[in-house]
């Protein structure tokens, strides 16, 4: 790995070069947009060998660094998961082009004709950690929507995110479009965050993608707008009226089919009415399935629980671990969820429309859900192709971050010659 002395010398480049490159891709055409996902795709596939060696390197960092189980998980790259950037890279392609699409049309009393379009945010700053895939959907989604897009890999993830980069900037070559379109920051060196955080000249939004103690130092330095993606303290509901077989299979799924995802369950409510029979049922289910359970006093009868701390509570485990309580009903429910969730992803289990549709109507997360895994909670799931976060903020993105939350838009306005009076 080349020692680059002069962090903001080479970041102050990276940003000339995206900001140039942003201007090329702004008015790209679909079909070269289209062709650079195709062909990336491709280049990813065939250079698999490559990028697994790659990861096998960080593999032995991640172990020397004492990366828990969960961390190494969302390291890891192996032939499938491999196909599964390819998949995603080429779901992206096919979505339609959202620069240019018509938001608005309307003619006012006047006769101007105004349309609201979008366009690209310009360039797109993407701090994340660990998983190596980002790169891939990171570069995807900004190229889709029009946009250059700077890249910081965790450094755990150098070898692999480089790997990966490689095969999408000849993706961009052969289709003719700036290979300066796709930057990967070349050096573990934290001093190249803390730059991009201020390079207010040249990126136009910064997307960090990671644990809390990134995001909060995101937050806290950064000059340039944030695209907050906060930790995923996932609450799952069990209401009085759950179907027994529903709540089995959902809270398994939810917890443990990827511990290491932002969209993993991390904390069970379980209404008191049913904490004796769906409640234990479960619970002694994510037991048997390897799941340490931190429980409340209302379920310390059930053997090999842990007693639940203050700060189990809000906790995201991002490990086979799980939070639970019992509550009086669904208004304790959403009180608890208010009080220590994170607006990531909250889901209800319960037969009862209208308790869902009040969870759904009064709960404020990013992203609700009723009688469906948590483990949903990506934008692949929602059609998106990949997602670059999901947004857990208010302002302009909030949910999972694909091609068209990565559009501004601007209003073009039309006359005859029109004058104000």
């Amino acid at each position: 790995m080349k020692d680059f002395a002069d962090i903001p010398s080479l970041m102050a480049e990276i940003g000339t070069r995206a900001k140039a490159a942003a201007a090329e891709l702004a008015f790209a055409s679909a079909e070269r947009k289209h062709a650079a996902l195709i062909s990336a795709a491709e280049h990813v596939w065939n250079s698999r060998e490559t990028i697994i060696a790659a990861n096998a390197r960080d593999l032995e960092f991640g172990r020397e660094k004492g990366l828990s189980d969960a961390m190494m998980d969302r390291l890891a790259l192996d032939e499938s998961r491999i196909q599964s950037i390819v998949d995603g890279l080429r779901a992206v392609a096919e979505q339609a082009d959202p620069v240019g699409e018509v938001l608005a049309d309307w003619t006012q009393p006047t006769g101007l004709h105004i349309q609201r379009v979008r366009t690209p945010l310009g360039v797109v700053g993407v701090i994340y950690e660990s998983r190596p895939n980002v790169t891939a959907d990171a570069g995807a989604l900004c190229l889709k929507a029009g946009n250059a897009v700077i890249l910081r890999g965790g450094s755990e993830s150098f070898h692999s995110s480089s790997a990966i980069h490689a095969a999408m900037v000849a993706g961009l070559r052969d289709a003719n479009l700036p290979e300066d379109a796709i930057q990967l920051v070349p050096t573990r060196d934290r001093a190249a965050v803390s730059e991009m955080l201020t390079m207010v000249d040249t990126i136009d939004v910064i997307v960090p993608r990671g644990g809390k103690g990134l995001v909060g130092l995101v937050q806290r330095e950064a000059r340039v707008p944030v695209f907050a993606h906060l930790e995923g303290i996932v609450h799952i509901y069990i209401d009085k009226d759950a179907d027994p077989e529903t709540v089995l299979k959902v809270v398994l799924n939810a917890k443990t089919r990827r511990t290491g995802i932002c969209g993993a369950a991390e904390c069970l409510l379980i209404h008191e009415d049913v904490a004796t029979t769906i409640g234990q049922g479960v619970v002694r289910a994510l037991m048997d399935a390897g799941v340490t359970v931190h429980a409340d006093v209302a379920l310390q009868t059930l053997e090999g629980v842990i007693r639940a701390t203050d700060a189990d509570w809000g906790k995201e485990y991002l490990d086979m671990e799980i939070a639970a309580r019992v509550v009086p009903d669904l208004d304790a429910a959403m009180a608890h969820i208010r009080t220590y969730g994170s607006n990531h992803t909250d889901c209800i289990l319960t037969e009862d429309a209208a308790a869902a549709a009040r969870f759904m109507r009064e709960l404020d997360s990013a992203i609700l859900m009723h009688n469906a895994s948590t483990q949903f909670a990506d934008g692949g799931e929602f059609g998106m192709g990949a997602e670059i976060g999901i947004a857990t903020g208010k302002m302009h993105a909030r949910g999972p971050v694909g091609a068209a939350q990565l559009t501004s838009f601007k209003y073009l306005v039309r006359g005859q010659g029109t004058v104000r009076a």
